[in-house]
Protein backbone atom coordinates (compact mmCIF):
# COMPACT_ATOMS: atom_id res chain seq x y z
CA UNK A 1 0.00 0.00 0.00
CA UNK A 2 1.45 3.30 -1.11
CA UNK A 3 1.47 6.10 1.10
CA UNK A 4 1.11 10.11 -0.02
CA UNK A 5 4.21 11.94 1.31
CA UNK A 6 2.80 15.35 2.01
CA UNK A 7 5.35 17.91 2.84
CA UNK A 8 4.13 21.44 3.58
CA UNK A 9 6.37 24.01 2.28
CA UNK A 10 6.65 26.26 5.25
CA UNK A 11 10.77 26.55 5.51
CA UNK A 12 12.14 29.48 4.39
CA UNK A 13 12.53 30.26 0.59
CA UNK A 14 9.90 28.11 -0.08
CA UNK A 15 6.48 29.06 -1.74
CA UNK A 16 3.97 27.74 0.58
CA UNK A 17 1.61 25.21 -1.04
CA UNK A 18 -1.85 26.64 -2.12
CA UNK A 19 -4.35 24.58 -0.62
CA UNK A 20 -8.50 24.17 -0.32
CA UNK A 21 -7.92 23.66 3.40
CA UNK A 22 -11.11 21.11 3.32
CA UNK A 23 -10.55 17.73 5.39
CA UNK A 24 -11.26 16.10 2.47
CA UNK A 25 -9.36 13.13 0.76
CA UNK A 26 -10.19 14.60 -3.11
CA UNK A 27 -9.38 18.10 -2.00
CA UNK A 28 -5.76 17.03 -0.60
CA UNK A 29 -5.38 14.92 -3.59
CA UNK A 30 -6.13 18.03 -5.88
CA UNK A 31 -3.85 20.32 -3.12
CA UNK A 32 -1.20 17.76 -5.08
CA UNK A 33 -2.36 16.96 -8.34
CA UNK A 34 -4.79 19.36 -9.14
CA UNK A 35 -2.74 22.43 -10.76
CA UNK A 36 -2.82 22.66 -14.71
CA UNK A 37 -0.28 19.94 -16.19
CA UNK A 38 0.41 18.14 -13.17
CA UNK A 39 -1.83 15.01 -14.21
CA UNK A 40 -0.48 14.89 -17.59
CA UNK A 41 2.82 14.83 -16.66
CA UNK A 42 1.59 12.01 -14.60
CA UNK A 43 0.56 10.64 -17.91
CA UNK A 44 3.49 10.82 -19.68
CA UNK A 45 6.08 9.00 -16.85
CA UNK A 46 3.15 6.05 -16.75
CA UNK A 47 5.29 4.14 -19.55
CA UNK A 48 8.29 4.59 -18.20
CA UNK A 49 11.36 7.43 -17.21
CA UNK A 50 11.38 10.30 -19.34
CA UNK A 51 14.20 13.33 -19.63
CA UNK A 52 13.31 17.08 -19.32
CA UNK A 53 13.57 17.32 -23.44
CA UNK A 54 11.09 14.22 -23.87
CA UNK A 55 8.66 15.79 -21.78
CA UNK A 56 8.72 19.67 -23.24
CA UNK A 57 8.44 17.73 -26.58
CA UNK A 58 5.02 16.02 -25.35
CA UNK A 59 3.62 18.91 -23.71
CA UNK A 60 2.88 21.18 -26.79
CA UNK A 61 1.84 24.19 -25.06
CA UNK A 62 3.66 24.17 -21.79
CA UNK A 63 6.20 26.48 -21.00
CA UNK A 64 9.51 25.59 -19.54
CA UNK A 65 8.92 27.41 -16.33
CA UNK A 66 6.05 25.88 -15.70
CA UNK A 67 7.22 22.45 -16.45
CA UNK A 68 9.96 22.83 -14.53
CA UNK A 69 7.84 24.14 -11.60
CA UNK A 70 5.69 21.37 -11.76
CA UNK A 71 8.22 19.30 -11.55
CA UNK A 72 9.70 20.39 -8.55
CA UNK A 73 6.63 20.17 -6.85
CA UNK A 74 5.34 16.73 -8.02
CA UNK A 75 8.62 15.27 -6.80
CA UNK A 76 8.30 17.36 -3.33
CA UNK A 77 4.97 15.63 -2.78
CA UNK A 78 6.20 12.03 -3.61
CA UNK A 79 5.02 11.62 -6.82
CA UNK A 80 8.21 11.52 -8.88
CA UNK A 81 11.71 11.27 -8.56
CA UNK A 82 14.62 12.56 -10.42
CA UNK A 83 17.51 10.21 -11.08
CA UNK A 84 21.04 10.42 -12.93
CA UNK A 85 21.34 7.25 -15.73
CA UNK A 86 23.50 6.80 -18.26
CA UNK A 87 27.90 6.64 -18.59
CA UNK A 88 28.73 8.37 -15.20
CA UNK A 89 25.26 9.30 -14.50
CA UNK A 90 25.35 12.47 -17.32
CA UNK A 91 21.59 11.98 -17.78
CA UNK A 92 18.86 12.96 -15.58
CA UNK A 93 15.72 11.22 -16.31
CA UNK A 94 11.76 11.50 -14.09
CA UNK A 95 10.09 8.62 -13.18
CA UNK A 96 7.02 8.19 -10.89
CA UNK A 97 7.33 6.90 -7.48
CA UNK A 98 4.91 4.20 -6.36
CA UNK A 99 2.90 6.81 -4.88
CA UNK A 100 2.58 8.79 -8.46
CA UNK A 101 2.16 4.91 -10.02
CA UNK A 102 -0.83 4.72 -7.68
CA UNK A 103 -2.47 7.84 -10.19
CA UNK A 104 -3.32 4.95 -12.92
CA UNK A 105 -6.70 3.63 -12.43
CA UNK A 106 -7.34 8.16 -11.48
CA UNK A 107 -5.98 8.55 -14.91
CA UNK A 108 -7.94 5.42 -16.41
CA UNK A 109 -11.20 6.77 -15.05
CA UNK A 110 -10.65 10.09 -16.49
CA UNK A 111 -9.94 8.67 -19.51
CA UNK A 112 -13.53 6.67 -19.78
CA UNK A 113 -14.84 9.44 -18.50
CA UNK A 114 -14.47 12.17 -21.39
CA UNK A 115 -13.81 9.59 -23.97
CA UNK A 116 -16.93 10.67 -25.66
CA UNK A 117 -15.55 14.01 -25.82
CA UNK A 118 -13.18 12.85 -28.34
CA UNK A 119 -15.44 14.41 -31.26
CA UNK A 120 -13.37 14.82 -34.23
CA UNK A 121 -10.06 16.22 -34.01
CA UNK A 122 -9.63 20.19 -34.06
CA UNK A 123 -7.13 21.78 -36.40
CA UNK A 124 -5.41 23.42 -33.03
CA UNK A 125 -5.45 19.83 -31.36
CA UNK A 126 -1.75 18.54 -30.74
CA UNK A 127 -1.32 14.46 -30.50
CA UNK A 128 1.08 12.65 -29.83
CA UNK A 129 0.33 8.09 -30.28
CA UNK A 130 1.38 7.58 -27.00
CA UNK A 131 -1.15 9.58 -25.52
CA UNK A 132 -3.88 6.50 -26.34
CA UNK A 133 -2.34 4.08 -24.58
CA UNK A 134 -4.54 4.17 -21.71
CA UNK A 135 -7.60 3.47 -23.62
CA UNK A 136 -5.96 1.04 -26.07
CA UNK A 137 -4.55 -0.81 -23.17
CA UNK A 138 -8.35 -1.40 -21.79
CA UNK A 139 -9.54 -2.44 -25.10
CA UNK A 140 -6.80 -5.11 -25.30
CA UNK A 141 -7.51 -6.35 -22.09
CA UNK A 142 -11.13 -6.66 -23.39
CA UNK A 143 -9.29 -9.03 -26.12
CA UNK A 144 -6.67 -10.60 -24.26
CA UNK A 145 -7.32 -11.03 -20.42
CA UNK A 146 -4.07 -12.22 -19.34
CA UNK A 147 -0.43 -11.40 -21.22
CA UNK A 148 1.54 -9.14 -23.16
CA UNK A 149 1.01 -7.57 -26.38
CA UNK A 150 3.19 -4.75 -28.45
CA UNK A 151 1.29 -1.72 -30.15
CA UNK A 152 2.37 -0.02 -32.83
CA UNK A 153 1.06 3.27 -33.65
CA UNK A 154 2.61 5.18 -36.42
CA UNK A 155 6.38 5.09 -35.45
CA UNK A 156 5.69 4.94 -32.06
CA UNK A 157 5.76 1.54 -29.99
CA UNK A 158 4.71 0.70 -26.79
CA UNK A 159 3.68 -2.32 -24.55
CA UNK A 160 0.92 -2.99 -22.71
CA UNK A 161 0.83 -5.79 -20.07
CA UNK A 162 -2.33 -7.41 -18.95
CA UNK A 163 -2.59 -9.09 -15.50
CA UNK A 164 -5.98 -10.06 -14.12
CA UNK A 165 -4.55 -9.39 -10.40
CA UNK A 166 -2.93 -6.06 -10.83
CA UNK A 167 -4.35 -4.62 -13.92
CA UNK A 168 -2.99 -3.21 -17.23
CA UNK A 169 -0.08 -1.28 -17.43
CA UNK A 170 1.80 0.37 -20.50
CA UNK A 171 5.37 0.92 -21.00
CA UNK A 172 7.74 3.00 -23.59
CA UNK A 173 9.07 0.44 -26.57
CA UNK A 174 8.03 -3.45 -27.86
CA UNK A 175 8.13 -6.32 -25.43
CA UNK A 176 10.93 -9.40 -26.03
CA UNK A 177 8.22 -12.03 -25.92
CA UNK A 178 4.78 -10.11 -26.89
CA UNK A 179 1.89 -12.72 -27.25
CA UNK A 180 0.45 -10.21 -29.59
CA UNK A 181 1.24 -7.39 -31.90
CA UNK A 182 -1.50 -4.72 -32.91
CA UNK A 183 -0.28 -2.35 -35.57
CA UNK A 184 -2.96 0.70 -36.27
CA UNK A 185 -2.66 3.82 -37.85
CA UNK A 186 -3.21 7.23 -36.10
CA UNK A 187 -7.00 7.65 -37.03
CA UNK A 188 -7.81 3.45 -36.16
CA UNK A 189 -6.17 4.57 -32.72
CA UNK A 190 -8.26 7.64 -32.41
CA UNK A 191 -11.52 5.70 -33.37
CA UNK A 192 -10.76 3.02 -31.30
CA UNK A 193 -10.17 5.01 -27.94
CA UNK A 194 -12.79 6.83 -28.79
CA UNK A 195 -15.03 3.88 -28.64
CA UNK A 196 -16.36 4.44 -32.25
CA UNK A 197 -14.66 1.02 -33.41
CA UNK A 198 -13.38 -2.01 -31.34
CA UNK A 199 -9.70 -3.98 -31.78
CA UNK A 200 -11.75 -6.72 -33.02
CA UNK A 201 -13.54 -4.37 -36.00
CA UNK A 202 -10.37 -3.25 -37.11
CA UNK A 203 -7.73 -6.16 -36.56
CA UNK A 204 -9.85 -9.07 -36.57
CA UNK A 205 -6.32 -11.16 -36.96
CA UNK A 206 -3.46 -9.42 -34.94
CA UNK A 207 -0.65 -11.43 -35.33
CA UNK A 208 1.42 -13.11 -33.10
Amino acid sequence: MCTWIFQVASYSGRVPRRTYDHYCAVSRALDVVGDRWSLLLVRELCSGPRRYSDLFADLPGISTDVLAARLKELERDGVLVRKRVGARASTAVYELTESGAALRPVLDALSIWASPALEPRRPTDAVRAHWFALPLGRAIAERMPAGTANVRVGETVFHVEVDPETGVVHRDGPAPAAELTFDLDLDTAIAVAAGTKTLDEVLPDART
